[in-house]
């Protein structure tokens, strides 16, 4: 069957469109006025060069291989005939020169580079500036400035004198010369000198030797013999061959610190040292002299460090020295001897290594200076372990270490050697620590006579042992003068007692205040 058209069976006689149709025209701007509008005009031409014969052949002469010059790259060469020919062309010379006889590309980078040579010396390069001024033709452009151009090489350092002679006086810096100055290029002063000696030519007055010899005498004379002083742009004195031997036979000489390599005749020998050092001695134990025997056996060191001495008789006079400074409780003193003797054990001299380890050991207590106390338990051998001297000094570190204070003080009572005047340094701190801890475990209050029995003061160097309360009464004046007089009471069976809860603040306050770091002169 076959289907009719819409528009037949609608019964319309013409079809139905269904997209609008494109205008079939182009569409263009109207016309405002009459007049027409002025043609765009086209781009100028360049104007093509057109090079003569001449230049043609300058070009040619160029790349000749007979006109090369060795050094120079055709690189360079080609640059430089460019840079020639087209400032030729911009400044219209291109015509008026004569470029048969114009220097090749080549010549011109050789001399340029040859007066760049010789800019080292100032007057050559001006003399050949001018010498070659007329020898290439007047050329606007880089190249024609080279020859005109003045320029200041840094590198080139003028002398005083160089530039005296080539600025005027009106050019110099800092000049202060007036009109006459710039007219006759000399200073006030130069003419006043000058004004002066016409004056005295006029007038004969002319210096003789009796005036000038009275002037010298004046001012001061000159000795003309040179000075017997060494200079000290001479050659250094060869040092001495071996250690200094002294000479000296003195056994008293006062100690002064060296600022020069001392005289042989200011030094004693090894014989009169060690009658010296006899003589010391026996003066101590007669006289008690501290300051008089310090600076004997200081001036006896002194003389053993300068002739590099080191045997049994320097281990002896530090180890003297190192007992009296401990014993005047001279610490600075002492740490000087004992750090000096330690060397002096480790090369075997002999000495008494037990002794003097025990009191570094006790010193380094003292000072609370934990890092030297682990080297010096790092340092000591099972050998020095066993020794008695050196047990008890570890046994005293262990006990602190630990807070045992009722060991430490029982071992404050039975101190080795010289160890006590070490204890007695610490023992002030080391009773309050004590007392600290006391405070803080019995409760409310504790009596007079256990503090006393405690804190060893029974052994006390105050404490006379024919008097039952001395040591009773030297307790109490510690507790007293350490703030605790309102704490201490006395009961009505006549017991004194101090109280410790009351006062456990104050005790724990000083203890603080009494373990601060120790600075002790001379210390390691």
């Amino acid at each position: 069957m076959t289907v009719a058209p819409a528009w037949i069976s609608h019964g319309t006689s013409t079809p139905v469109a269904t997209m609008q149709a494109a205008p079939s025209y182009t569409a263009v701007n109207a016309r405002q006025t009459l007049q027409r509008p002025d043609p765009t005009p086209s781009p100028a031409k360049p104007q093509k060069v057109v090079w003569s014969s001449d230049v043609r052949q300058y070009v040619q002469r160029a790349f000749e291989p007979d006109n090369a010059i060795a050094g120079i790259d055709p690189t360079a060469m080609q640059e430089k005939l460019k840079v020639v020919i087209t400032q030729a062309a911009e400044t219209g010379q291109l015509q008026s020169i004569n470029w048969a006889t114009y220097p090749l590309p080549q010549d011109i980078i050789k001399t340029e580079r040859d007066q760049v040579a010789m800019y080292g010396a100032p007057g050559a390069v001006i003399a050949n500036m001018n010498s070659n001024a007329n020898a290439f033709p007047p050329l606007s452009g880089a190249y024609s400035q080279l020859g005109t151009k003045k320029r200041k090489n840094d590198n080139v350092d003028t002398t005083e004198a160089e530039e005296r002679a080539t600025t005027p006086p009106w050019k110099k810096k800092n000049s202060k010369g007036g009109l006459e100055d710039r007219l006759t290029g000399k200073t006030k002063t130069q003419l006043k000198k000058e004004k002066k000696a016409e004056a005295l030519r006029a007038n004969d007055l002319t210096a003789d030797a009796d005036l000038l010899e009275r002037r010298k005498q004046r001012f001061g004379v000159v000795s003309p013999e040179p000075s017997p002083r060494v200079s000290s742009r001479g050659e250094t004195p060869d040092p001495p061959a071996g250690p200094l031997v002294g000479t000296c036979q003195k056994i008293e000489k006062s100690y002064f610190r060296l600022t020069a390599p001392p005289a042989p005749e200011t030094v004693r020998p090894l014989p009169v040292l060690e009658k010296a050092l006899t003589h010391i001695r026996s003066k101590w134990k007669k006289e008690h002299n501290y300051n008089y025997t310090c600076d004997q056996l200081k001036s006896l060191r002194q003389d053993l460090t300068v002739q590099h001495i080191r045997n049994d008789l320097t281990v002896k006079v530090y180890e003297v020295h190192a007992r009296i400074a401990l014993e005047m409780k001279d610490l600075g003193e002492y740490n000087q001897c004992q750090t000096q003797l330690r060397a002096l054990y480790k090369l075997g001299l002999g000495g008494n290594m037990e002794e003097f380890t025990s009191y570094r050991i006790l010193y380094i207590i003292y000072t609370c200076n934990r890092s030297d106390m682990n080297n010096m338990l790092a340092d000591l051998t099972a050998a020095d372990k066993q020794m008695p001297a050196v047990r008890y000094a570890l046994k005293v570190r262990s006990a602190l270490a630990s807070g045992n204070y009722h060991k430490f003080f029982r071992l404050y009572n039975d101190t080795p050697y010289m160890g006590g005047y070490l204890l007695d340094m610490i023992i002030e701190r080391e009773r309050i620590a004590a007392m600290a801890a006391i405070c803080r475990a019995y409760k409310p209050d504790v009596s007079l006579h256990f503090l006393t029995n405690e804190l060893a003061f029974e052994s006390g160097e105050e404490v006379d042992p024919s008097d039952p309360d001395a040591a009773p009464r030297e307790c109490l004046d510690f507790l007293c003068t350490h703030g605790g007089e309102s704490f201490v009471k006395r009961k009505d069976d006549g017991d004194i007692r101090f109280s410790t809860d009351k006062s456990s603040a104050t005790f724990e306050g000083l203890k603080k205040a009494a373990f601060r770091q120790v600075d002790i002169k001379g210390q390691i």
